[in-house]
């Protein structure tokens, strides 16, 4: 009796022990027991971080991703979405935005017309999180969060300007006494470290480095990565020097197809052929964004850039009044403009979601991973003949376009276009 009693005992300890195994390595939280709230049957699947490209479905519980494998039941599912002959991939990372909007008739970004209220653009592009690219300083970014940031479903990242109030004026932006290292990796690493993921260097006129060298020594402090947009110095910085000695592997240059040699120096020289030093810059761990905006995309840069094997790590939109009607548009645009110059679906996919999500060192996004928050993007991809534009009206066609069907933000349906994850009126 007492032989059959241990043995008993030692059934349940394995039983419990393999009860927790399961538990810990996420088994339990993909079981086909698992409640699902949406199921998202029958998609193409593109998640770059862990290698996905190919049918699966998609079960969301909770606001999370619960499972993400082929051919889930559709017993324990209360809501089934058939997305059959579209693509899903996680939310869109928009690395280079301005969305501190208001009515500040002195400011021009900063509190001002120019930036836009963010959930009326992204969310129709399936774009789930912004970074904000150095709209607000450490002294009017308090603002910015009571204002935008705490009253977006759009998730928002920034980038905190070196200069203390940030893009409300160009002038204000060259006052080197108002670049404070100090005072803005304080923000970065006591205030607001959960939205704070770098520094953002731009519109100097300076003839030297001295505001990229600031931002640089807030960065190092709060050891986050710095975005620089170095372009209105007269003559034209080396950005040969400044990739080699003043900016620090992570680091990132965007506008990286802008084509202003009056005052920037271009990847791409008068000969069509791209520099040398910038493959090095990119080897050495330099982080290239497009940024494409109102005047910072030209496809003498872009195309010539991309044949001799030169692509942007991250695509982004630089978004703004002045890009949004322009050739920008928006990301879903962007990303066909870069199909057409060469690149695949998966590869504009991943410029979009996990590198901009390695990057600003936010991990958990940009990907499907179990466990993950359900930010979820579901597109078309139209064939015909579409052209694109760049930010001087010349044009480049293309034979296949993204549309966004639906975006899911936290689990919850932001935007439907064509009611795929809609009821019929009459159904019961």
């Amino acid at each position: 009796m007492i032989k059959k009693r241990d043995q008993l005992k030692r059934i349940l300890l394995l039983a419990n022990i393999s009860f927790l195994l399961l538990f810990l390595n996420g088994s339990f939280i993909t079981s086909s027991s698992q409640t699902i709230d949406i199921l998202l049957k029958g998609g193409h699947v593109i998640d770059p971080k862990n290698n996905i490209d190919g049918k699966m479905d998609i079960a969301i519980g909770d606001g999370k991703i619960v499972q993400v494998s082929k051919d889930i039941p559709v017993k324990n599912a209360k809501r089934v979405i058939d997305v059959t002959g579209l693509y899903v991939t996680p939310g869109l990372i928009d690395m280079h935005v301005h969305a501190f909007h208001g009515t500040n008739p002195e400011s021009y970004i900063a509190d001002g017309w120019d930036a836009l209220p963010p959930d009326g653009f992204t969310f129709r592009a399936g774009v789930t999180t912004i970074v904000d690219a150095g709209s607000a300083g450490w002294r009017n970014f308090r603002a910015f969060k009571k204002q935008t940031i705490d009253r977006s479903r759009t998730r928002i990242l920034a980038f905190l300007n070196i200069a203390g109030t940030g893009m409300h004026g160009r002038f204000e932006e060259q006052d080197v006494t108002d670049m404070n290292p100090e005072m803005a990796a304080y923000m970065i690493t006591r205030l607001f470290p959960d939205i704070l993921v770098g520094v953002k260097s731009a519109h100097y006129w300076g003839p030297d480095f001295t505001q990229v060298d600031q931002a640089v020594k807030a960065g190092t402090i709060a050891n986050v990565p710095v975005m620089v947009d170095l372009g209105e110095h007269h003559p034209p910085l080396s950005i040969e020097e400044l990739f080699m000695k003043h900016l620090r592997p992570g680091d990132i240059w965007t506008h990286t197809y802008a084509n202003a040699p009056k005052d920037r120096e271009v990847p791409v020289d008068e000969n069509g052929k791209v520099k040398p030093f910038i493959f090095e810059a990119q080897k050495r761990g330099i982080i290239f964004d497009v940024g494409h905006g109102g005047g910072a995309f030209h496809f003498a840069q872009a195309v010539p850039s991309i044949q001799q094997g030169f692509v942007a790590d991250v695509i982004s939109s630089d978004l703004h009044t002045g890009s949004m009607n322009g050739g920008m548009k928006d990301m879903t645009n962007l990303l066909s403009k870069f199909m057409a110059m060469g690149l695949s679906l998966q590869d504009v996919i991943l410029r979009s979601t996990w590198n901009p999500a390695k990057v600003i060192n936010r991990p958990e996004l940009g990907n499907l991973s179990v466990g993950t928050v359900a930010d979820v993007a579901v597109f078309s991809l139209r064939k015909g003949d579409f052209g694109f534009t760049d930010v001087r009206a010349k044009k480049f066609n293309g034979t296949q376009k993204l549309e966004c069907e639906v975006t899911f933000r936290e689990g919850r349906v932001v935007w439907d276009l064509n009611g795929t994850a809609s009821l019929m009126w009459d159904a019961k």
